[in-house]
């Protein structure tokens, strides 16, 4: 089984293609802005062969906007995401997508409801659906368990980033619960929403411990982020450190 990673372009989130003996699986589709040239990312990766389905970790802009496009554009690719999620999806609801934030439409997406713990198989492997509530109610993380990994979305934006859990769907109490539940899995790699998987066992640990550490502050504060740190974009879906976290391994101090 491979594993590709298309790193997200400007709003987007890393998008995933997942290759195994009987089939291609699709993690995240990226905004709308930039759905051409995912589909050309794509099929050069596909090389003639059919992409079966989109997996989506959450309903936000970021990570859904382009899955209309790529479905149609794949023969009628399947669209999946967590019940919770589909009628966001299905209506065009550019307010809990979070796509009114980057002035766009959200176009109405088709889609399959995903069970938790739902697995789709691949011949040499298989994607295993994770409920990780907290950034929204309908967050998946898409686990690969031959390989160790782990593909999270907007509940980890990225290694240097802590989510968000004030937008439509959000729960800090939730957000605590699902990094517990990443940490406890022994990942090897771990990719978030944008930026570089985080890789090692080591240094997920490092990386989870760190945003764990900034959200039991927050539950201490009463559920709200520290006042030092500055107010967030409109359209961030995270928050951002004053004093700037590592991003990748080699940048620890």
């Amino acid at each position: 089984m491979k594993v590709t990673r298309l790193p997200g372009i400007h709003h987007d989130g890393n998008v995933v293609l997942v290759s195994g003996k009987a089939g291609h699986v699709l993690i995240d589709a990226g905004t709308s802005w930039y759905q051409a040239l995912q589909v050309e990312r794509i099929e050069g990766l596909l090389n003639g062969a059919t992409l079966d389905r989109i997996l989506l970790t959450s309903r936000r802009f970021p990570v859904s906007g382009g899955a209309a496009h790529l479905a149609e554009a794949f023969d009628g690719a399947s669209v999946h995401i967590h019940p919770d999620g589909q009628a966001s999806l299905e209506t065009g609801d550019f307010f809990t997508t979070w796509a009114n934030r980057y002035d766009s439409d959200m176009p109405r997406t088709p889609t399959s409801p995903v069970l938790p713990d739902e697995l789709f198989l691949l011949g040499d492997g298989e994607i295993q659906a994770v409920p990780l509530p907290g950034h929204a109610s309908e967050g998946l993380g898409y686990y690969l368990p031959n390989l160790g990994t782990m593909v999270v979305g907007a509940l980890l934006p990225r290694a240097d980033r802590p989510t968000r859990w004030d937008l439509p769907g959000g729960s800090l109490v939730d957000v605590v619960a699902s990094l517990q539940t990443l940490r406890s899995l022994n990942l090897r790699s771990l990719v978030p929403l944008q930026g570089p998987a985080i890789r090692g066992k080591s240094h997920i640990k490092e990386v989870l411990d760190r945003h764990l550490s900034f959200f039991q502050t927050a539950v201490d504060n009463a559920g709200k982020a520290p006042t030092s740190w500055h107010r967030p974009a409109p359209t961030a879906l995270w928050h951002t450190p004053i004093s700037a976290w590592p991003l990748e391994e080699h940048e620890q101090i």
